[in-house]
């Protein structure tokens, strides 16, 4: 038996040891809110000039700076409501222009989409586009500013990483040891290791022009020759194994090997079963002691170099031709060095979403061959407010990562009139899309000010704004007011515009209901008899602290005297009580009206403007 003067040594040996024990406060667990990504391209924001010359120069035409995001603007954008900016097109690519006092080589025209270059053809992923940069030989100091400066203003950083392929001039002068092909064994169609894929003993030959196309518009340019130096010739990027692509392949660009063949075979290790429902961690150590290709290394190194410069995610381009098992291993990667990495990628076949959301790891996937689809056909006056029920149901297992938006620079301009030809008849989608699930919303810049993108700017097409092209963009440069970034040159429907965005913006990132429970009402005043339902969307938010009723009206008609009706169960779950509860609308309209709650039925009656909508919260 242990002697009682031990015991009480060890009693108060254990009152200093409870004591010294560091104080642990428990921290409150941040609500989840919505994310608001405002997508800029970059060269074009800062812009001022209003030439726009077809085929100009940046000398005629312009072009914007890493600077030009002044403290000013980017408190107007954190104002509206973005809490990520997607910085466009900011890894150095291939552009018609000359840089060699900066150690830069010069880009033949002949595989140059545009004077301003394709930012999806990238040339060096270690440095950024020298024509953003006041001084070319600090671009990388000026682009790391103004990551600095977006944080400061509270918001986070995106950039675009494009997996699938790089220029075909691709050479990084900050980091040549990591070039892409570097160690290729070029004498044979394929290898594991090699980068790029070879046809050998052949000579790459510029494709035939077509539709009276020519580089520069006709002008004469060194090195514009009809030729590029190719030899062996690559795989194309879009896949093509011609040595002379067509016209309308990605002739620009050359195809990364994640090390599958020809034949479609796959030379690296499968996911294991059940990969699916394990967390990044369980995918990081998967592959912690595999060999894997020498591409899938390279992509990871640079996603790692831009988290070091304070990156907070990337944007990844066309991520569906590039096999699943990479993104486990290139993204479990990203959230071991950084779990709040913000992850976006185009796939646009809908049998591959789960499998690149929960083997890929992916945190968000476009939501465009189902909603933003949808929401267009509607807009353009063909579609059925119905049909979105539907898209709903369709992903509603994994809605959080289905990015909602209605533009971006592949897509056309709500106003184009190859589009809608005019602005406001986004309204009532944008509630839709901002509203409808806890998913990201994305705006492009200029769709908040009504940009139709109808500039003949050379290389790019009517009714999208230009990314190959030296280009003004005239409604954005009007709220940008010269660099006052105050809307001074905006026109009261411009204004308007904006002021919407701002409000329904700024609402969705502040509100619980959004991040809460979802139910469709459509199809349920379908069922009561609402005459409306074809062209107006009704459905409920809630949570907790807050329930909402919203509205959007896509007819051109002012909606008088709108009787809706909400499920009893609602109705139970809100505990409303008749004539007790007035709505409020959150997007500035003057709403007089309050819930009936009858033993069959409960219901409102509410007037909702044309191509407008309305959220009711439950006061």
């Amino acid at each position: 038996m242990m002697n009682p003067k031990n015991l009480s040594i060890l009693f108060l040996l254990g009152l200093v040891f409870l004591n010294c024990q560091p104080h642990v406060t428990k921290i409150k667990e941040e609500v989840p809110k919505k994310v608001v990504v405002y997508q800029v391209f970059t060269r074009l924001f800062g812009n001022t000039n209003t030439t726009n010359k077809p085929w100009g120069t940046k000398e005629e035409n312009g072009v914007g700076k890493y600077n030009d995001f002044s403290d000013k603007a980017l408190s107007e954008l954190n104002d509206l409501g973005v809490t990520h900016i997607w910085y466009t097109g900011v890894p150095h690519h291939a552009l018609v222009g000359d840089y060699t006092k900066y150690g830069i080589s010069m880009d033949d025209p002949d595989v140059v989409k545009g004077r301003a270059g394709s930012p999806y053809a990238v040339k060096d992923y270690y440095n950024v586009d020298p024509d953003m940069a006041v001084d070319p030989s600090k671009r990388l100091d000026e682009f790391q500013a103004l990551i600095n400066r977006t944080h400061k203003h509270n918001m986070k950083v995106i950039i675009d990483i494009v997996p699938n392929h790089v220029a075909r001039s691709y050479h990084s002068i900050t980091k040549p040891e990591l070039d892409f092909g570097a160690e290729d064994d070029t004498t044979i169609v394929f290898d594991v290791d090699n980068n790029f894929y070879y046809i050998p003993q052949s000579h790459f030959e510029v494709p035939d022009p077509l539709n009276g196309y020519m580089p520069l518009g006709g002008d004469k340019a060194e090195m514009l020759d009809g030729k590029f130096d190719e030899h062996p010739a690559k795989w194309t990027g879009n896949g093509s194994r011609s040595a002379k692509p067509h016209f309308y392949d990605w002739y620009e660009t050359v195809k990364i090997n994640y090390g599958i063949d020809p034949s479609g075979k796959s030379h690296f290790l499968k996911l294991p079963d059940g990969a699916d429902t394990l967390d990044y961690k369980n995918h990081y150590a998967y592959w912690k002691d595999k060999k894997v290709p020498s591409s899938w290394i390279k992509f990871r190194d640079i996603a790692l170099f831009w988290l070091d410069r304070g990156v907070d995610g990337f944007r990844y381009d066309m991520a569906e031709m590039v096999p699943v098992e990479f993104w486990s291993f290139m993204n479990s990667s990203i959230k071991m060095k950084n779990p709040n990495a913000f992850l976006m990628a185009e796939v646009y076949q809908p049998k591959l979403y789960r499998d690149y959301i929960n083997k890929g790891k992916m945190d968000y996937l476009y939501d465009k061959v189902a909603l933003y689809d949808t929401l267009k056909h509607i807009m353009q006056g063909h579609g059925d407010v119905r049909n979105i029920t539907s898209v709903v149901e369709a992903t509603s297992d994994i809605e959080h990562h289905m990015l909602h938006f209605l533009e971006n620079h592949d897509e056309q301009r709500i106003a184009s009139p190859e589009f809608a030809g005019n602005a406001k008849k986004g309204v009532p989608a944008m509630i839709v899309s901002a509203t409808l699930g806890t998913s990201p919303t994305m705006i492009y810049f200029g769709q908040e000010v009504g940009e139709p993108g109808n500039e003949n700017a050379g290389f790019g097409n009517h009714s999208r704004t230009s990314i190959f092209d030296y280009i003004g963009v005239p409604h954005h440069q009007r709220w940008m007011n010269n660099g006052k970034f105050d809307g001074g040159q905006l026109s009261l429907e411009e204004k308007s515009l904006r002021n919407f965005y701002n409000k329904l913006l700024n609402f969705t990132i502040n509100s619980t209901a959004l991040m809460g429970q979802y139910e469709d009402l459509t199809r349920f005043n379908d069922a009561m008899g609402n005459p409306y339902v074809k062209s107006l969307f009704i459905h409920a938010r809630w949570s907790n602290e807050e329930n909402l009723l919203i509205l959007s009206n896509f007819s051109e008609k002012e909606l008088l005297n709108v009787k809706i009706h909400i499920p009893l169960s609602i109705v139970k779950n809100w505990e409303i009580e008749d004539h007790q509860v007035v709505l409020k609308d959150h997007l500035g309209h003057e709403i007089t009206s309050t819930i009936t709650v009858e033993s069959q039925d409960a219901f409102f009656i509410v007037d909702i403007p044309a191509l407008d909508g309305l959220i009711l919260s439950v006061e």
